[in-house]
This record gives structure tokens, C-alpha cells and sequence, in this order.
């Protein structure tokens, strides 16, 4: 049906880092409405579209989005308000082409991507589909995702020396999604305890995990391991497997080389991949995000070639949720895999199509929240809607990530004959 826009509106609010972002609204003529909550990284890709903040020091550090607010309740409004429109795509396409830049960067990608999953929301209210329904595309089977919890956090994430960003969990040999909750909130807690006996910190990295001062990656995977067994789980893919993101591109030096922790030498490109490999040997590794540099392509090819038949290798920072760099990517043969943010790309209708050439080169897609989150939970519905099988928004806790977990809980019960696990 047509859905014809009545008000376009935002405000500034605050995210889970305590810095400002946008609620974004959008109505329809009808009654039928749509609200988001939009993320924002802390460790970003330098293709992703772009944020547009204030850059005032006496508000916020320079952070404020008032500058994005106003374009969203000045030009965009006017822009949208009584027009009509068939589809999400082409409202996406209306504010791609409003902005005028390959970035987002005039209006702010923060601004436009709001304006995008407020009007999804409001469309299928109007059409009285579920969201995660309503986003399904054609030939697609929803499935509910295989959570990815983000149990111990480094880099950019904490304030500790450990150079990966992201420990998780991963419980893809459990039979349904709240078996997969439980499994990690069990495994959540079972760390918490041994973190503790041990005299280790028990606060709390950006997305929820836990941030000790572990100076190693073997530190912190013994730990994990442990507290799997610790909570009766078996450490593996037909248990409780483990998936990393180093987001290298953090850790890479300007000569190329790589310092994975202060006690150790810089690595070359080739020598961290051996890094790698000696550790899938040795832990139920099943995932490695970010494994090189965003800008290091010949490192990534052979990463693939030497680890691409044995775990997936998903690309982030290099792919930015962006098809036509995708679709490069695949070409060369780098990574086996993408991550899929919203915010990077900065529209709905971009982010599924980013997915549908994943789909058909035979790529996975993991839907992922960002380090500054709120307690919106589109990306739940999305991960549902494309059949992905798999979802990342950090630990069992704090409610900005929780709200995620507990939104695919709910559509579990609603779909009770829905399918579970990674994509088949």
C-alpha cells in the first residue's frame, strides 16, 4: 500500500556512553507511527557513511547532534512531509538523494538512517505486519539468530591493555534462542565468579562485558573456557563456541606491523595470521571479525586462503555494510563473511542489500549493534527478517543490549515455528 508521511521529527537524547545521538519519529497520515533510536561506534571503519556532530567544545565535548536534529526536523521534514511513497526504498532513496553526497555527510548519516527505521516502523504498523515480518525480502526464510555475547571487552571497548576488542560467546550446538539466552547469562555469571576469585575487576567495558587488566589473549580465552565448563556448557561448535574481534585496524602500527599486546613484538601481517591459526588450534575459536587491518587486501586474501575453509573470517571495518565494497571484497576473495550495521551504510533498504549479495555469493552475515547503543531493538527484527542466523549486541546485561535479547524472546514465543541457529 502507499504510505503517505504526515510529520518527520527528532530530538537529541543519549546513548549507553553517555554521548548525544537521535530519537528520530516518523507519522503517518492514518495514525499509523514509527520511533529509533539511533547507534553509534567507537570503533569505525573509514568508509562508513558519515556522522554529522556539532562540533561546539562547550557542548558536550563537540558531540552534540543538534546540528543532525535540526536538519531532520528542517529540510528532511519539508522534504517528506505529505509525500507519498510504495515502498521503504524509495523513501531511502528520496533522502540519499536529499543529502547529495556518497557519505551522508551533509545532512549526517545519523540523521538519515533514523529517519529510515522510524519510517520502517511506521509502515508496517500500517500494513499490520510484524516488523521482522516486514522486512523479510522475497525468497527469504526468517530464522532466529544464534546470539554472539561480547563477554570480555578490550581495545577501544575498556580501559585495560588487552588489544582485542571483543571475547564471545557463542551457543550454536544449544536447540533454541532462550536455551542460547540462558546458556549466556549461565556463562555470564560463571565468569563474574571466577573473575572475581581470582581478584580480578569485575566493571564493565562499553558493551557489557567484562573489562579485567589481562595483558594477554591466551588470558582471557582460558578464562572463558573455563567459565563454560564452569556453568556445565561443553566448549565447542556443538557447545558453547568462542568468536573474537580484534579489530585489528586499532592495533595496527603506521609501517603496517601489528602489536597484539605491550609484552610482545610487532607482527607482521603474515605472523599475526599465524597468530591466529595457533589459536584456533588450541581454543573452539568458530569466528574471527577484523582478524587485519581495514585497508590491508593481500593480508586478508591470504588470511582467507589459509583460515577461510576452517572458521568464518568476517569482514567489518573493510566492509562497512556498504554492496559495491562487498561486492569487491568478494571478488578478491577476502573474508568468507560480513558484519552488518545499519549505521554504517545509513539506510534500511542499503543495509539489505548490503546482506542480499552476501546471500547470493554464499557469504554469512552477522547483524551487529554498535559500541553507543540505545534501547532500540530494530536490529533484532532484522536479524529475524533475513534469515541470517546470528546477532551480536554484547553481554547478557544492560539494558541497551538486553532490550535485543528480549525482543527475539518475544518473537520466539509469538513464532513458535520458527527455525533456530546459524543459516543453513
Amino acid at each position: 500500500m502507499t504510505h503517505q508521511i504526515a510529520a518527520v521529527s527528532a530530538q537529541e537524547i543519549l546513548d549507553s556512553r553517555s554521548r548525544p545521538t537521535l530519537s528520530v519519529a516518523v507519522d503517518l497520515v492514518g495514525g499509523a507511527a514509527g520511533t529509533a533510536g539511533v547507534p553509534s561506534g567507537a570503533s569505525t571503519g573509514s568508509r562508513e557513511a558519515v556522522e554529522l556532530r556539532d562540533g561546539d567544545p562547550g557542548r558536550f565535548g563537540g558531540e552534540g547532534v543538534l546540528g543532525a536534529v535540526a536538519n531532520v526536523n528542517g529540510e528532511i521534514a519539508t522534504a517528506l512531509d505529505g509525500r507519498s511513497f510504495e515502498c521503504l526504498a524509495d523513501l531511502d532513496r528520496a533522502l540519499c538523494d536529499l543529502d547529495g553526497t556518497d557519505t551522508k555527510g551533509r545532512l549526517g548519516a545519523n540523521a538519515i538512517v533514523g529517519v529510515s527505521m522510524a519510517a520502517a516502523r511506521a509502515m508496517a504498523t500500517a500494513d499490520q505486519v510484524p516488523l521482522h515480518e516486514w522486512l523479510a525480502p522475497a525468497g527469504v526464510q526468517p530464522r532466529l539468530p544464534v546470539p554472539c555475547f561480547n563477554v570480555i571487552n578490550g581495545g577501544r571497548h575498556a580501559a585495560n591493555a588487552l588489544q582485542p576488542q571483543e571475547f564471545m560467546i557463542c551457543p550454536i550446538g544449544v536447540p533454541s534462542f532462550a536455551e542460547a539466552l540462558r546458556a549466556g547469562a549461565e556463562i555470564y555469571a560463571a565468569l563474574r565468579s571466577r573473575l572475581g576469585a581470582s581478584g580480578l575487576a569485575i566493571g564493565l567495558g562499553d558493551e557489557g562485558g567484562f573489562a579485567p587488566e589481562l595483558h594477554t589473549t591466551e588470558h582471557a580465552l582460558d578464562l572463558i573456557v573455563d567459565a563454560i565448563g564452569d556453568a556445565g556448557y561443553r566448549a565447542g561448535t556443538d557447545g558453547v563456541a568462542i568468536a573474537l574481534d580484534p579489530a585489528a585496524s586499532e592495533f595496527c602500527n603506521e609501517n603496517g606491523t601489528y602489536q597484539l599486546s605491550l609484552d610482545d613484538p610487532a607482527l607482521t601481517g603474515s605472523e599475526l595470521i599465524d597468530r591466529w591459526e595457533d589459536l584456533i588450534g588450541r581454543y573452539p575459536i568458530w569466528s574471527i571479525e577484523d582478524g587485519l587491518d581495514e585497508g590491508d587486501d593481500d593480508g586478508w586474501k591470504l588470511l582467507t586462503t589459509r583460515l577461510g575453509d576452517r572458521i568464518q573470517l568476517v569482514g567489518d571495518d573493510n566492509f562497512v555494510t556498504n554492496p559495491a565494497i562487498i561486492t569487491d571484497a568478494i571478488a578478491g576473495g577476502i573474508a568468507n563473511a560480513a558484519l552488518i550495521k545499519l549505521n554504517q551504510v545509513g539506510t534500511v533498504t542499503e543495509t539489505l542489500a548490503a546482506m542480499a549479495v552476501c546471500r547470493e555469493a554464499g557469504y554469512a552475515q552477522m547483524i551487529s549493534h554498535r559500541s553507543g547503543e540505545t534501547t532500540d531493538a530494530f536490529i533484532a527484527d532484522l536479524a529475524v527478517a533475513t534469515g541470517c542466523g546470528q546477532i551480536k549486541s554484547g553481554a547478557p546485561a544492560r539494558g541497551e543490549r538486553v532490550a535485543k535479547y528480549n525482543r527475539l524472546l518475544a518473537i520466539e514465543r509469538d513464532n513458535p515455528g520458527l527455525g533456530f541457529g546459524l543459516a543453513r
